[in-house]
Formats: structure tokens, sequence, C-alpha cells
């Protein structure tokens, strides 16, 4: 009884806060980037425009994972205590590496990265092209433009369930494309989330260098794959109908490699008094 102690720090409550501001921060660049390309780049050309988006998108995790592997190295109070003081290594199990840094460097970075976007113009002009491939939507939304200034007493405001059912749940491929993504990045998120302390665990690396192999190995590989479809969907000039046949024939693949991984694969780490006996 002497030994439990309960927690004492709020400073969780801090990160999540900081956390859900960077994701409210982020997460409008995706949706607008893709529908600004799209409304000012030739079509042929978006796929690949997009693909390099979402590939800049993934080099950020795996600098994430060198940045942490680098922070780990450093002893958690670095700056507040002397080096030589430090009797333990990185390799023992009481070694907790400067986790907060990391923080520090990607917020810095972030609002150096925002600036730009504060010289952003207000309004941008569409290409002649892409104004006349897209005449019958500008149609559109010129004659509904018209008619709600020749009637604005009728304008009802439409509500949010409507909305929901008509864009989203009405819309078949979309739906399914939202399930299929939900499965696909929460298979993904937990590949990287328990891999390293795998790592750590079963074949005694750092948490340093078990970060570092993580960035190196599993995050380029997809960027390249993304960067790659997207080049194989410019050069076919494949519609809606046909992504949808490329994608199903990659994830198939993909899913037929990775059960692979049911054959690869070590011994229980061996920890007196589970899985073998204290004599």
């Amino acid at each position: 009884a002497g030994c439990e102690k309960e927690p004492s720090s709020y400073m969780w409550i801090y990160i999540l806060l900081g956390n859900m501001l960077r994701g409210i921060g982020e997460t409008p660049i995706t949706p607008l980037g893709i529908s600004y390309l799209d409304d000012f780049a030739k079509e042929e050309n978006v796929p690949v425009y997009v693909a390099c988006l979402h590939t800049i998108a993934m080099m950020g995790p795996m600098f994430g994972f060198l940045l942490g592997s680098l922070c780990a190295k450093l002893y958690v109070d670095i700056g507040f205590v002397d080096p030589g003081s430090i009797t333990i290594t990185p390799q023992d199990s009481r070694w907790v590496g400067a986790w907060w840094l990391g923080f520090l460097i990607g917020g810095a970075t972030s609002l150096l990265s925002a600036i730009p976007f504060c010289f952003l113009p207000r309004s941008l002009k569409k290409p002649e092209e892409a104004s006349k491939d897209k005449t019958s939507h500008g149609l559109l939304e010129s004659t509904g433009a018209v008619r709600n200034k020749l009637s604005p007493g009728k304008t009802k405001p439409r509500k949010w369930s409507l909305m929901l059912k008509g864009k989203f749940l009405g819309n078949r491929m979309y739906f399914t494309f939202l399930c299929c993504s939900l499965l696909q990045f929460s298979g993904f998120i937990g590949f990287l989330t328990y891999k390293p302390k795998y790592m750590e665990q079963q074949y005694g690396q750092s948490t340093s260098k078990s970060n570092f192999l993580i960035g190196m190995t599993s995050l380029p590989p997809v960027g390249l794959g993304i960067f790659l479809g997207g080049l194989i969907m410019k050069k076919y000039k494949m519609g809606i109908v046909g992504a949808a046949k490329f994608s199903i024939i990659m994830s198939f693949l993909s899913y037929a490699i990775s059960l692979l991984h049911f054959f690869v694969g070590c011994d229980n780490y061996v920890v007196a008094g589970m899985t073998v006996s204290y004599e």
C-alpha cells in the first residue's frame, strides 16, 4: 500500500489541449487544399498534385519519428541537470527521454510554416481552361444566386440532417469510401502505435533506435506508393470507376501480402512469473 500513489500532475491536460488546437489548425489544409487544386488545376494534373499533397503529409510523421529518436537520446531533464551526473544510459529501462523537446520544435516549426499563408490573396481568378471545363457548374451557381436574389424571403435554411442524408449518406460510393478509409487508418494507426514498443520488448532495442527504424522503413514506402498512384492515374486518365477498380486491386494485393506477417515472428519474451516460473 505504501507504493501506491495517486497521480498529482495535470500536465496531460495541456498536452491534450495543445493537440486539439493543432488538429483544428491542420485539418482545413487537406480538404481546402484538394478543393483548391480541383478548381485551379487542369483535370489530368489533379491526381499528381493530390498525390504530392498526401506524400508530403506522410513525410511529416517520418521526420517526427526521426526527431523523436533524437530527443529520446537526451535525458528528460536536459538543461536542468549536469549530464555528467547521469549514471544510466538510454538502454536502461529507467531512462526517460526528452519527450517534451519534440513538442517545442514541432510547435515552432508549425508557426513558421503558417506565416506564408498570411500572404496568400483573398481570391484567385480561375484559369480559362478550368472555367470552360466547369461551365455547367458555374451556370448552376449563377442560376441559384439569381433565384435567391429574386426570392430572398422564401429561402429556408437547410437542416443538417437533410444535408447529411443527401450529400453523405445518399452518395453510396462516397459513404463506402469513408468506411474503407476508417478501417484502413484504424489498422495503420495501431501498427505505428504498438510497433515501437514491440521492437523494444521483443528485440531489446532502445526507444530512440525503435523510432528511428520505424521512421526510415515504414513511412517512406507509403509516401512513395501515394505518389506513384497519382502518376498512374494521370497516365491512364482514370475516371471515378477506373480509380475505384485500381483501388480494389491494390488494396487486395496489399492485404494478401500483409497476411505474410502471420508467418514471421519470434518466440514470446521470457518473463519470470508470467511465461516461466521464478525457479
